[in-house]
């Protein structure tokens, strides 16, 4: 559970990427976080065959067996949402932070105190869908108002209980689609 915990914590730290939207264009923002993915690809190659100072240490701590590019598809999941939705960039911020923490606090929760699972869904537990709904509701309350927050937050947590791809993708993705849509229809 400690090296989930370290991982979920590097899973957050991408709050940066909402922080800096507020000195930096979209367009930059984005291509830092292409030039930050390409980095980490390198330094994840290198460390294959070197020790790689501090970066080392942190794969050691932080990668799961199972999912050696997990974070390819966080910043995938990123970069997408910040084109896609830098029309408004609340909304993309809003999508993001339900990404970095609605889905840390359902898989800390799900894997410590989860024991209902979901239909259809034996990895899934009731719990760490609640605990993705109500952070991801309560880190898109800064962002946006309380009906789109919502709605932002319950589409993610339906995407990461149920998505057949990774779901650092399709969360922000989903989230932002959806709170977009209630946001322009309300207005």
């Amino acid at each position: 559970m400690e090296k989930e915990l370290w991982r979920q914590l590097i899973h957050a730290s991408g709050v940066f990427i909402v922080i800096l939207s507020y000195f930096l264009t979209p367009q930059i923002l984005i291509l830092l976080c292409v030039a930050i993915l390409v980095f980490v690809e390198v330094v994840f190659r290198l460390d294959h065959h070197y020790h790689v100072p501090l970066f080392s240490a942190i794969f050691r701590v932080t990668k799961r067996q199972n999912d050696e590019k997990g974070f390819i598809y966080f910043f995938i999941g990123i970069i997408l949402t910040l084109y896609f939705f830098q029309f408004n960039i609340a909304i993309a911020n809003a999508a993001i932070l339900i990404l970095l923490f609605g889905d840390s606090a359902s898989t800390i929760i799900g894997k410590r105190f989860g024991k209902t699972k979901l239909p259809f869904q034996p990895h899934k537990t009731l719990e760490g869908s609640l605990a993705f709904l109500i952070v991801g509701f309560l880190v898109s309350l800064t962002q946006i108002h309380i009906i789109p927050a919502f709605v932002g937050a319950l589409a993610g947590m339906v995407t990461e209980a149920y998505s057949p791809v990774d779901d650092n993708v399709p969360i922000p993705l989903v989230s932002a689609l959806l709170i977009s849509l209630v946001v322009y229809s309300i207005i």
